[in-house]
């Protein structure tokens, strides 16, 4: 059942239309990340839910109760939704110690006395601060001033938590713990929550659902092994990792796979290559072959028994060791592959090579 709710979202900034009829549920307790290149419209929708900005069409309503309405004229302030915001600039006050820096939402609540107290610790026990409490918030590095910012906004039980990039200002080491710690005291406060970012790792590792946006509107939205290995346009299969995209000529259905006509360039023939999806293409048609680098095989000999189908003959351009793996450039014609090979492997620059791929590894996507 849906606990925060946006239908037809529309806001605009002069000439500049932001976000052009965006429709979303969220359920109660999912972790849900609006995910895009910046412009695209997420940090916008976020701030329209907090009701820091006015839509100009559409509703939004938080279990079941409608904060903002223009065609009706309603338009709930940001104090009155009850929703916590965790910003990326941590907003946390110098002149205060962390404790009342957290308790400082429950106090504009009217909680006061032992309540007080309690909510307070307990929150930073939470989130591992406990032991800082009375420390100003001068002496505490980013990745607690962080913490102290979440603690602030769930210590007075808000129905939802907004979060507009958090971990941006962060080192990539502390961004990875904080992705941790997000993810576990989400699940263990279980608030509903919706956060910002354009980073894709932060997306996939998270969130229960990702939302991936483009101008305004949603593109996708689906859990992150969905989004990762089925995208569905071209957009999304580029802007989530690392994806080559070939344009291709549909040709015609063969079962469970479809078969494509990939130009190389002259005087090489076009390519013949096997993929799955296609079901709404027609033969003629304009598609994208979408092959992800680390989908593909690479050998300096034909590869065995696949009769050539779904294997081509190119050049390594060049390769770079990056420790896990080896990513090769291949050059394939007028077209260039990246292809990530195990780290063990050797290959020279200017070595003739094969580049092979299972079909049910490899999409075709409508362009």
């Amino acid at each position: 059942m849906s606990f925060v709710t946006i239908e037809r979202l529309d806001k605009r900034f002069g000439a500049e239309h932001a976000v052009r009829g965006l429709s979303l549920s969220v359920a109660r307790g999912e972790f849900v990340t609006l995910l895009g290149p910046s412009g695209c419209g997420k940090t916008t929708t976020l701030r329209c839910v907090a009701g820091l900005e006015r839509p100009d069409g559409g509703e939004i309503r938080i279990d079941g109760e409608t904060v903002a309405a223009p065609a009706r004229g309603l338009h709930l302030d940001p104090e009155d939704r009850n929703i916590g915001m965790v910003f990326q600039s941590y907003a946390v006050w110098p002149h205060m110690t962390v404790f009342d820096n957290v308790a400082y939402g429950l106090r504009v609540r009217r909680v006061v006395g032992a309540e007080l107290k309690e909510r307070t610790m307990k929150t930073l026990d939470l989130v591992g601060l406990a032991g800082l409490a009375q420390r100003y918030a001068t002496r505490l590095s980013g990745g607690q001033r962080q913490r102290v910012a979440l603690a602030r906004a769930i210590a007075y039980r808000p129905r939802v938590i907004l979060f507009d990039e958090p971990l941006s200002n962060l080192d990539a080491k502390l961004r990875e713990q904080m992705r941790l710690e997000l993810t576990r005291l989400q699940h263990e406060v279980g608030i509903t929550s919706i956060y910002v970012t354009h980073d894709q790792a932060e997306a996939l590792a998270m969130s229960d659902r990702v939302v991936v946006m483009n101008e305004g509107t949603i593109q996708q939205v689906a859990d992150p092994q969905t989004i990762y290995t089925a995208p569905e346009n071209a957009f999304v299969a580029k802007f989530i990792g690392v994806a080559n995209l070939l344009e291709a000529k549909f040709v015609a259905r063969n079962g469970a796979t479809c078969e494509l006509e990939v130009p190389l360039g002259e005087p090489r023939p076009p390519a013949r290559l096997h993929a799955s999806g296609g079901e709404h293409s027609s033969a003629g048609a304009r598609v994208f072959l979408c092959l992800r680098p680390e989908d593909l095989a690479l050998s300096s000999e034909p590869p065995r028994g696949c009769g050539g189908v779904n294997a081509m003959a190119g050049e390594v351009v060049d390769t770079v060791y990056l420790g896990t793996h080896l990513e090769c450039r291949v050059k394939l014609g007028c077209r260039e592959l990246c292809v990530q090979a195990a780290h063990q492997r050797h290959f020279d620059t200017g070595q003739k090579v094969f580049v092979s791929f299972d079909p049910r590894h490899a999409l075709c996507l409508a362009s």
